[in-house]
């Protein structure tokens, strides 16, 4: 569990106690036994008890409480972890960064007071509900299938691409929701619109009947690949640098479907936005 450093820490558990030691600065020895009695007697441990784990009498205890004297500095480590407090606690240090609020001193406390196997266990489950939290704050994604540019494919049937390719997962948009597949554009026949390297997002379309002349389109012409604008006598490019695709008719043309536009980078989810999101859905 990502935990905070606490550079000072309250003891107002309503559950323990209502009371809340002197937290002035301390000037002498009077204030600082004021306050290990304090937290001595929240712990509900006795003079003798605390004198055992320090390794010191009963009486030097009793001293330091009563303002005869204060423990050693070499103590002071050990003095803190046997009630459980920081040495801001014990010196009644409030730095004026400390920001948290009565509900977030109360859960400290409580896990201060669990054993090392309980607290292991509250920062497992933690870090849990932050997954999921992170998972849940996710935008939904949408598992696409990208092709390398030198997509490869004989004529005939489109459908011979639903078993190639890599999954590539891209953030949920209206635009990547109409897309069923991505590719590369090889070239730079499809300027200023396309630029070579682009990964493009494509709708699957069943014949070619269905694309409109002027509307760009994926096609296969023979063993040849081609990202075009479809047109009555050919396909055509943006750049007009190159002359226009024609191909007889027995030649077998297929249209792969539709192209929506360009995947821009930023759409691609991480792999780890990919893990969180599975974690969600399963």
């Amino acid at each position: 569990m990502p935990r905070r450093k606490i550079e000072s820490f309250s003891s107002a558990d309503a559950s323990v106690t209502d009371r809340e030691p002197d937290r002035s600065v301390c000037s002498g020895p009077a204030a600082l036994g004021g306050r290990i009695r304090f937290f001595r007697e929240e712990r509900g441990i006795g003079q003798k008890a605390l004198a055992e784990k320090l390794g010191v009498s009963s009486n030097a205890v009793n001293n330091w409480e009563h303002g005869r004297g204060r423990p050693d500095l070499n103590l002071l480590p050990a003095l803190c972890a046997a009630l459980r407090i920081s040495l801001a606690d014990l010196f009644g240090i409030r730095e004026a960064s400390s920001s948290y609020s009565a509900g977030e001193q109360l859960l400290i406390g409580k896990y201060r007071r669990l054993s090392r196997g309980h607290q292991l266990a509250v920062s497992r489950m933690a870090d849990t509900l932050l997954e999921i939290q992170a998972a849940e704050s996710l935008p939904p994604l949408r598992r696409l299938v990208c092709y390398g540019k030198a997509l490869a494919a004989g004529p005939g049937d489109p459908t011979e691409f639903e078993d190639e390719g890599t999954p590539l997962w891209v953030r949920a948009t209206r635009q990547t929701e109409k897309a069923d597949c991505v590719f590369f554009v090889n070239g730079d026949s499809m300027e200023p619109a396309y630029h070579h390297g682009d990964r493009v997002l494509v709708s699957r379309l069943p014949d070619a009947s269905a694309l409109k002349p002027g509307e760009i389109g994926a096609f296969i012409i023979g063993n040849e690949t081609y990202i075009k604008v479809c047109g009555k006598d050919g396909l055509h490019s943006l750049n007009p640098a190159f002359p226009t695709v024609e191909f007889p008719e027995d030649t077998p043309v297929c249209l792969i479907g539709r192209v929506i536009g360009r995947l821009d980078p930023s759409q691609i989810a991480s792999e780890a936005d990919v893990q969180q999101y599975a974690a969600l859905q399963a």
